[in-house]
């Protein structure tokens, strides 16, 4: 069981739809389980180092397999992985993992906008598959 790139879209454009809605700009990633990027979007508008962050918060999700924000960023064990993975994991809240039959499949992370805000949309995108 993967994601798609199609699954990915719709969880994309499901978290923008709920962006607009609370009048914030975002960027969305998606990744898969192994923390890879499958699919990305900036909104218009949206700021520069939101990409990354964005990027950075759904690869650490996928990579613990929980939201990027329960993850404790002072962690010596999670500040060693983040190291070994040449920086790309961000334990930011804004990210949500993915599950398909309780199995992790990715996840979606936002950035843009405040990071309770950034987790409601990641949400809404997941909640979309």
């Amino acid at each position: 069981m993967a994601l798609t790139l199609s699954d990915a879209q719709r969880m994309i454009q499901a978290a923008i739809a709920h962006a607009n809605g609370l009048h914030v700009l975002l960027s969305v990633a998606v990744c898969d389980a192994g923390g890879t990027l499958l699919a990305f979007s900036r909104m218009d508008g949206a700021i520069a180092i939101s990409t990354v962050v964005a990027q950075g918060k759904a690869a650490a999700s996928a990579g613990f397999g929980r939201p990027s924000g329960a993850l404790q960023a002072d962690s010596p064990v999670i500040q060693s992985i983040i190291a070994t993975m040449g920086g790309r994991m961000l334990p930011a809240r804004g990210a949500v993992p993915v599950l398909q039959n309780g199995v992790l499949v990715g996840a979606i992370g936002a950035s843009g906008a405040t990071a309770e805000q950034d987790e409601q949309c990641a949400q809404a995108g997941a909640t979309a598959l």
